[in-house]
Order: C-alpha cells, then sequence, then structure tokens
C-alpha cells in the first residue's frame, strides 16, 4: 500500500547563521562566488538532512540560494533592473524588479541547485519554481503596454525552465502563485498563463497559494491546470476547509493542506493539526491529501522551523495510525 498524507514543505527555510554572515561578507567583497556557493551547499545539506531526519516524504532543497522568490529570478533573466528596496513583510525588504525591455532567459537557472539537493538523498526533491502572474505582480512594469502581455511573455519563461528541471529529473515542480488572488478579475488571466507553464509536463506539477481571499477566488481557483493545490489553512483556524466542503473536491487534484502557521512564533499542538488533517479528510481522499506547513518557514529560526515540522509529523504519523487500525 503506498503511503498516505504524503508530507512535504512549501519551499523556503531559515538561512543558518554561517550563510547569513558569508552572503555579507560576498556583498562586501571579501570572499569569492565560490567560497558563498560552498556556504549554500553546507546550508542546503543541512536543510536535507533535517527533512531526513523527521521523515517527511517529499524534500525541498530549502531556497539557500534566494534572496527572494521574485528577485532572484529578475536578477538573472533579460529586461529587468532592479530598483531601491522595497518593504515585504515586517521589517525585510528586497530590491522589487522593473521590467525594463522584453523578458528573456536562458533556460536552466535553477537546475544545478535541484541536482546538488537531489544527490544528497534518495527520496524526491521538488524543483521551485515561482509562476509569471506572481513575478508580474510583484515587479514594476515600465515597458509592456499591458499586464497580460507581460504575463504570457513570463509564463513562456517559466514553462522552459520547468522543461529544464524535468529534463534533469525531477518528478515534482512547484510553481508558487501567491499573488493570485490580488486581483480577481484576473483570475482567469492567472490560469491562462499556468496553461502555458505547464503544457506538455509530465512531471507532478503544483502551485502553492496562501494568504489569499480564496473565498472570491473558490472554486475557479480549481481550474488551475496543476496536479496539485497547496493551500494554507493553519493561519486562519483552518476555515479554508469549510468553504473546501461547500463544493466536490475534484476526483484528478491533490490538495497540500498548510497545517502549521509560519507567521506565529507559537507551537501548534498536536490535537490542533489532527483535527484539521481529520477535517480535511471528510472531503479529500488521503491518498490525495499531502500535509504541510502553511508557507514557507524562512521568517521563523531554524529551532522554530524543526519544531514546527516535528510536531507536523507527529500529528500526521499518529492519524496515519489510526487511520489504518480503523
Amino acid at each position: 500500500m503506498s503511503q498516505i498524507l504524503k508530507t512535504t514543505s512549501v519551499g523556503s527555510f531559515p538561512k543558518p547563521a554561517q550563510l547569513v554572515e558569508a552572503r555579507i561578507r560576498f556583498r562586501k567583497g571579501e570572499i569569492s562566488r565560490a567560497q558563498l556557493a560552498e556556504a549554500e551547499r553546507n546550508a542546503t545539506k543541512a536543510v536535507i538532512q533535517l527533512q531526513e531526519d523527521l521523515g517527511i516524504d517529499i524534500l525541498v532543497h530549502g531556497e539557500m540560494e534566494r534572496g527572494d522568490m521574485v528577485a532572484y529570478f529578475a536578477e538573472t533573466w533579460q529586461g529587468f533592473e532592479e530598483s531601491l528596496p522595497v518593504r515585504s513583510y515586517g521589517n525585510r525588504y528586497y530590491r522589487k524588479p522593473i521590467v525594463v525591455g522584453t523578458v528573456g532567459a536562458k533556460r536552466g537557472l535553477t537546475v544545478d541547485s535541484w541536482r546538488q539537493a537531489q544527490a544528497l538523498t534518495k527520496k524526491p526533491v521538488k524543483g521551485m519554481l515561482t509562476g509569471p502572474y506572481t513575478i508580474c505582480d510583484w515587479s514594476f512594469n515600465a515597458f509592456y503596454p499591458d499586464r497580460r502581455s507581460l504575463i504570457l511573455d513570463l509564463a513562456a519563461i517559466v514553462h522552459e525552465e520547468a522543461l529544464a528541471l524535468q529534463e534533469a529529473g525531477a518528478h515534482y515542480i512547484q510553481i508558487d502563485e501567491p499573488a493570485i488572488s490580488t486581483r480577481p478579475e484576473e483570475l482567469d488571466l492567472a490560469i491562462e498563463a499556468m496553461a502555458v507553464v505547464t503544457d506538455g509536463l509530465t512531471a507532478h506539477t503544483i502551485s502553492h497559494i496562501c494568504y489569499g481571499d480564496f473565498e472570491t477566488i473558490y472554486p475557479r481557483l480549481l481550474d488551475l491546470p496543476v496536479d496539485q493545490l497547496d493551500l494554507e489553512a493553519a493561519n486562519q483556524g483552518f476555515q479554508l476547509l469549510d468553504l473546501i466542503q461547500a463544493y466536490q473536491w475534484p476526483k484528478q487534484k491533490e490538495l497540500a493542506l498548510g497545517v502549521v502557521d509560519v507567521h506565529s512564533h507559537s507551537l501548534e499542538s498536536v490535537a490542533a493539526v489532527k483535527q484539521g488533517i481529520y477535517k480535511a479528510l471528510e472531503t479529500v481522499p488521503a491518498d490525495r491529501l499531502y500535509i504541510d506547513p502553511d508557507c514557507g518557514l524562512k521568517t521563523r529560526t531554524w529551532e522554530e522551523s524543526e519544531g514546527k515540522l516535528r510536531l507536523m509529523m507527529e500529528a500526521v504519523n499518529e492519524v496515519r495510525q489510526e487511520l489504518g487500525s480503523s
């Protein structure tokens, strides 16, 4: 029997102190690009090892090479420049990209980091991409005549990057679209763009969406052309499940359910996580229900991240045992 309630993580992990120091020193010109890359590889090893130790089923590489999920791509792709730092969350800032020309890219930007992580484990490691709608929404557009033309050009680039990951051997490819609910009137455009990204892919496709206005975009959100929707639920006390239960969950679609709040320092209880899982099981079968945190863990400390993932696994393992004995 295949594993039920497969576990995973959304993407980012907190950067260890040694890597933070290395990034600062690199910006000051005190160490080389090769030395920074070595620090990133060491941090990735720690991320993979933690997930292995906890027994997580589908791993992530932690995004140790990325400062921001949009700026990371824009820094390399053609047609972008950087703005002054813009506040993103709390006291965190990033240099919001500015689109100043036709966007383009050489495929394979994420392949090396994925390969390095996959070489560290026999478990599958997800390829991690940011979706075209979010890249557009989190950038200033100073070139394209409208958002649609920019989004569809970005979709073509992200599609090529997804193909490169698939050709490298990635069985799971996640395309993050946290901005997808910011303009409900553009949901059809976001769905159109995702269809470009996933066209012809045979890898298992996932889209992570968090802290959105789900009531406005649901159930149309279910038409997003991916195999799995990864949605946050713990932050709002699993109210999302009331919305999901009001409609029939598609037989061909999987749900990854966020069961721990990554924007809270507090540690959830095993009982609360189990309650959320059991509520989801009323609508989504156990073989199509995945369990993970609400979002990436980069806003937490390493200790908080480990604590939340450990608690998540404890709850999942208890539910697995209870289902097996029923």
